[in-house]
């Protein structure tokens, strides 16, 4: 008979975070893991930077105003730790619906005062954390907020399912650290957004990110986008004239399949779950001629070297007396 390979169904979040408010958001993210599992998914995409929401202030605001000064504090104070009561919170929600679960999030390390990366958060359906992935490097008015991340998150989590992976908004245009997931036989890609409220242009951008990542690995790709709804409107302090000159309040999530097109969406604009089956047999079709990170590559001509040792800012090595040493005061 062979070998098979269970099908299983994507969602694509699409939603607005409770605008900085941390404990706000997990509530509301564990109320569409629910929803989402309700629908038969078992691999749930969130947007970028749900918890507690993205840094779009900077789009009215300028960086040291009183306002994004504001909003930069509250951001801070709203934060993930990992681990962390709020990672605990998502955890069972995935642990009580069985499902994997990828979700964005501000983080920021326990001690630290300052410092926040852009992270996605990799839940198994045991509610286990698989791992942190921190963008490589913030994109534009993020470098005002967030620190960049380093290679030792750029992996794959094993599930039933195949391997799954994910990139951040523009990681998904680096080609060096998307090949690295793949040759870590990625076979569903979360690639988490933001909400981008100048619509065409960025649904475009995501359109040609995430359809050639489907295509060049032929594998599933969960693309998750954020919204502005009118409560984060209001607590950003928009008049009603910047809010007419908005062309959209975000959106764009979709789901991709190895043939490089939507299987379902996208769409734009509102709050709403977006569901696929994935079927692996499609994987295997697409490979049978294209397999980058296999039968169709020259690894005699290209290597890629990937440095995963974390970036440390203190190593203590050989500082200090040694416990119970005698010590001549002379010197």
């Amino acid at each position: 008979m062979g070998d098979s390979y269970a099908p299983v169904r994507l969602a694509a979040v699409q939603a607005a975070p409770v605008w900085l408010d941390r404990d706000a958001t997990v509530a509301k993210a564990c109320r569409l893991i629910e929803e989402a599992a309700d629908h038969g998914a078992k691999i749930i995409g969130f947007p970028e930077g749900f918890i507690p929401g993205f840094p779009d202030w900077y789009q009215w605001f300028m960086p040291r105003s009183p306002q994004s000064i504001g909003f930069n504090k509250t951001l801070f104070k709203n934060a993930v730790e990992v681990p962390g009561a709020a990672v605990d919170r998502i955890a069972a929600a995935a642990r009580k619906t069985h499902t994997h679960v990828v979700i964005g999030a501000n983080e920021r390390d326990k001690g630290t005062m300052g410092t926040l990366y852009n992270s996605q958060l990799f839940f198994g359906a045991d509610g286990a954390l698989l791992g942190v992935h921190r963008k490589l490097m913030p994109t534009f008015t993020e470098r005002l907020v967030h620190s960049s991340g380093d290679g030792s998150s750029m992996r794959t989590y094993p599930t039933a399912f195949g391997a799954i992976g994910g990139l951040i908004c523009g990681e998904n245009t680096n080609s060096l650290a998307r090949f690295a997931l793949l040759a870590q036989h990625e076979r569903i890609h979360i690639a988490s957004w933001p909400a981008f409220t100048r619509g065409q242009r960025n649904f475009d951008a995501i359109d040609i990110r995430v359809k050639y990542h489907a295509l060049e690995g032929r594998v599933f790709v969960i693309s998750a986008c954020g919204i502005l709804d009118d409560d984060c409107l209001d607590r950003i302090g928009l008049s009603a004239d910047e809010r007419k000159a908005l062309p959209c309040r975000g959106g764009h999530s979709g789901i991709l399949g190895p043939a490089g097109g939507y299987i379902a969406g996208p769409v734009d604009d509102a709050a709403q779950i977006v569901y696929a089956e994935a079927d692996p047999d499609k994987v295997i079709e697409g490979k049978l001629s294209h397999d980058l990170t296999g039968h169709y590559n020259r690894f005699d001509v290209f290597t890629l070297q990937v440095r995963t040792s974390p970036r440390q800012a203190l190593q203590l090595s050989g500082i200090g007396r040694e416990e119970g040493a005698a010590v001549d005061e002379t010197k």
